[in-house]
């Protein structure tokens, strides 16, 4: 899953003498959060975002005294942009994007080809839709959790288990469940009748998990 399958192509940016009052109300008016700052041959110079400008607003105590709107309008979005953003390119993964968003713990990346021209952006939002496709999550069904054992064989048990009631899946995601030589197998049936399905994989032997418990169990340890 590449960047440029699911990064926004048609992105609202801005130039680096805009002021802060007019980045705002383009923001406002889009429902965007981030602002690219590019030079006229689109370059990439920057990133402003809606903290930024908050930041950068003049307290209610000038605004009494000055007029807020009007200093709004003379702070240039320059002043206040970060320059040398964390950026991506189009060939990278999704799952780079996302692994970045945590480390960096920003809400979206610029998309920048080789010479540092602006192609996209990718949100959080973005990721977010292109794992709901993927994963086939728009499809009515459940998520069933099962304990394996760390080895080869594993999963294709849990398939052939599955199979024999004629159910079909959407995706599977294994994950470690901090447990030496353990994995959680968490495949997403398409069926709403998960009832005998898990008294399938108990009478051939498998443990399951609630995968909410679960999840937030090990978020909780993080």
């Amino acid at each position: 899953m590449f960047i440029d399958k699911s990064m926004t192509t048609d992105v609202i940016s801005a130039g680096p003498e805009m002021s802060i009052a007019e980045a705002r109300e383009i923001m406002a008016k889009n429902g965007i959060r981030h602002l690219p700052v590019v030079s006229e041959d689109k370059t990439l110079l920057g990133i402003v975002t809606d903290r930024d400008i908050r930041t950068a607003m003049p307290s209610a105590v000038l605004g009494q005294a000055g007029g807020a709107e009007n200093r709004l309008a003379d702070i240039k979005v320059k002043e206040i942009m970060t320059t040398r953003p964390v950026t991506v390119s189009p060939c990278q993964t999704l799952e780079d994007a996302l692994l970045m968003m945590e480390m960096h713990k920003v809400g979206a990346f610029p998309v920048v080809d080789q010479v540092g021209k602006l192609q996209g952006i990718i949100s959080i939002r973005d990721l977010l839709r292109a794992f709901v496709n993927v994963l086939g999550l728009r499809d009515p069904g459940a998520l069933v959790g099962i304990v394996v054992e760390d080895k080869p064989g594993g999963m294709k048990k849990i398939v052939d288990a599955i199979s024999e009631l004629g159910v079909s899946f959407g995706s599977i995601l294994v994950v470690r469940v901090w447990e030496e030589g353990k994995r959680a197998v968490f495949p997403y049936l398409l069926t709403t009748n998960i009832a005998r399905v898990k008294k399938q994989l108990r009478e051939k032997g498998f443990t399951l998990l609630d995968p909410m418990e679960w999840c937030l169990d090990e978020v909780a340890k993080t």
